[in-house]
């Protein structure tokens, strides 16, 4: 004869069964909006597992959890919009993975965060296109991906994204042209988008009225200079192909660092530049400069720390009037064409306050004091290769040019001596 099981006891299993499962539920389906969920899942499929590391924040994301209802070392790097009720779903708002060495692919599911203000991930191994999809992040603030191994072209709609303040997507690998689009983001203040392989030329900037920072360094970027945001306060446009006169930065009024070195600019620098009441360091090295007008500061103390002409084509006598600017300290005059003799002014700036001056590579003349021997401790630079006479242990003691270079060579040169 069968047994009878208890009723009872089928009961409270099927109570522990459905306590279960509404326990279970909860804990997987809280508070994050379910489409943001599977976006979390898709970027985390994109990477090789085999780059998580055990101390990554990304190793910490684990779907048994909630993104948003977690607390602890759960979901590290993961910030999420507080709902404003009960009914309401979390959205995650920022991913910040900057330096777990990852490795893989940006899925285009990252356009489905629509909520995303931040999105860092620079410094990792990403690889391949920055999807299109980005452009459907329309309330991004800040993108960075820096540091990456991303290729083809920077996405042409990013012009859409018309909150975007900082723009980050230096030393990758990108090509092509900066799209046009860009000058719609008003709302920019940082661009970096240098250590790449852009061409073309630079778009028109000026309407980007917040810029206060464009650094385009080693690309491979041609043409003009075009006009710039007043308000720009740090320009880096060094290792391109740029060309023509470098005149559109004089009216940059707040620019306190300029960098237009190794470049193929011609004409001259002419005082304006000097006249920037901010202008803290200034390099044009490298370029096809043939001449350089140093005002006299005498109305207010200038900025002027740095200054960075070598490898030009300057000529004419070396310029008195560097010894009024009362905060300048490094000065690199070398590989130039320079003539005649060191004005003697230079030398109570090399004992009180100049640390480093180069005039290595001209063709300057003279005796230099001796002086000077006891008092140069501590100064770097160098005035090898020129026509100089100097006592043994000064700045020049690697050589001078042979007379065949020195004969005749100063008779007739041209230049003021300001």
């Amino acid at each position: 004869m069968a047994r009878l099981v208890n009723p009872i006891f089928f009961s409270c299993m099927y109570i522990s069964y459905m306590i279960y499962t509404v326990l279970s539920n909860l804990s997987v389906n809280a508070t994050t909006l379910q489409s943001d969920i599977q976006v979390l899942e898709a970027f985390k499929t994109s990477i090789d597992p085999v780059s998580i590391s055990t101390d990554s924040f990304l190793s910490s994301w684990d779907f048994n959890l909630d993104p948003c209802d977690t607390t602890g070392t759960s979901f590290m790097g993961i910030l999420c919009s507080i709902p404003l009720d009960t009914n309401s779903t979390s959205r995650i708002m920022e991913i910040d993975l900057e330096g777990d060495e990852l490795e893989g692919f940006l899925t285009p599911a990252i356009g489905n965060l629509t909520e995303l203000v931040s999105l860092n991930l620079g410094s990792n191994k990403f690889r391949g296109p920055v999807p299109e999809t980005i452009t459907n992040l329309r309330k991004l603030t800040t993108l960075q991906l820096y540091r990456n191994f991303f290729s083809g072209s920077l996405v042409n709609g990013i012009g859409v994204l018309r909150k975007l303040e900082v723009l980050d997507v230096s030393n990758n690998r990108l090509s092509g042209s900066i799209p046009s689009s860009i000058t719609a983001l008003r709302s920019l203040i940082q661009v970096d988008l240098s250590n790449n392989e852009f061409t073309g030329k630079i778009p028109q900037l000026s309407g980007l009225w917040q810029l206060s920072s464009f650094d385009l360094s080693n690309n491979q970027i041609y043409g003009n200079l075009p006009q710039f945001p007043l308000k720009i306060k740090t320009l880096s446009l060094c290792h391109n192909l740029l060309s023509g006169h470098i005149t559109p930065v004089n009216k940059l009024r707040h620019l306190r660092t300029l960098d237009l070195s190794d470049n193929r600019f011609s004409g001259g620098i002419n005082k304006w530049i000097f006249k920037l009441p901010e202008i803290s360091h200034i390099n044009v090295s490298l370029n096809r400069l043939v001449g350089m007008e140093v005002v006299e500061f005498t109305d207010k103390g200038s900025m002027l720390h740095t200054l960075d002409v070598h490898a030009n084509r300057l000529r004419g006598h070396l310029p008195v009037n560097l010894i009024t600017y009362p905060n300048l300290t490094e000065i690199n005059l070398g590989h130039n064409l320079f003539s005649g003799e060191i004005p003697s002014e230079y030398w109570a700036r090399l004992m009180f306050s100049w640390r480093d001056l180069n005039l290595d590579y001209n063709f300057l003349e003279g005796s230099l004091p001796r002086e000077l021997n006891t008092t140069l401790l501590g100064v770097r630079g160098s005035f090898t290769h020129n026509c100089l006479t100097c006592p043994k242990g000064l700045l020049c003691h690697r050589g001078q040019r042979p007379a065949s270079e020195c004969v005749g060579r100063n008779k007739g040169a041209g230049g003021d001596h300001i």
